[in-house]
């Protein structure tokens, strides 16, 4: 489980992100749905531990930025940040090194499999197309089995096939047990994959919803979120 509590963030005079709290439980895929500047990018680096903040985020019982918490939680990036001189491989290896994990090739070759990758294993980070880089990000995530993962507009520069399975390890995911969050800006692209729904602005959470809740109101998700933003630029 995820739980983010208080969460509070201020630059200078400056408030970002204001008294955020949610949870994502097991097996639970949340949808964080943010208008541009209205908080996001300071939401994902203080619950991934990057940033210094106020309250508290737990990843699985553990505070974000212990060792423990660390060896739980997947992140991938919005932007793919690979190695330059490292192969798809090599960065496998590296992940793998870091997490101390043990007889974990198969699920790496699995993963490449899955991703098409496999004919990709000896090029260089710098060779890769961003869609490759992404690919990577997310091999590089799964590889460890973590109890969490957090993925930032997974679904852009991915083609339709590797969306496709994306979508397929995120049901897999779920059934395993593992918390989701997932933050996009294309709505529609997380339908029929996601049980909770946060809409943020102006740095606070306005709805933290079940899909059954949402559905009583009347309401789509693409249609809440308008309205509670209206006026903002998505």
């Amino acid at each position: 489980m995820l739980q983010v509590s208080a969460l509070t963030k201020a630059y200078d005079k400056t408030l970002a992100v204001s008294g955020v709290s949610f949870k994502v439980m097991d097996g639970e895929l949340a949808v964080l749905l943010v208008p541009n500047g209205a908080g996001k990018s300071t939401t994902i680096k203080c619950i991934i531990g990057l940033l210094k903040h106020e309250g508290e985020v737990w990843i699985h019982n553990e505070p974000n930025k212990s060792i423990e918490a660390k060896r739980l939680f997947g992140y991938v990036p919005e932007s793919p940040s690979l190695y330059d001189m490292l192969t798809v491989q090599e960065h496998l290896q590296f992940i793998a090194h870091a997490y101390a994990l043990k007889d974990w090739e198969p699920l790496a070759e699995q993963l490449l499999e899955r991703l098409d990758l496999t004919d990709k294993k000896d090029k260089l980070g710098k060779e890769l197309s961003k869609g490759m880089q992404q690919k990577v990000s997310i091999c590089c995530a799964l590889l460890p089995e973590p109890k969490i993962l957090f993925f930032d507009e997974p679904m852009i520069g991915l083609d339709p096939k590797a969306i496709k399975e994306l979508k397929t390890i995120m049901q897999e995911q779920k059934v395993k047990g593992t918390s989701l969050l997932v933050s996009t800006h294309i709505i529609d692209s997380m339908e029929g994959l996601w049980d909770r729904a946060l809409i943020m602005k102006d740095g606070h959470i306005l709805v933290s919803g079940t899909k059954q809740e949402l559905e009583e109101s009347g309401e789509s998700l693409e249609e809440t979120f308008f309205r509670l933003t209206e006026g903002t630029q998505v």
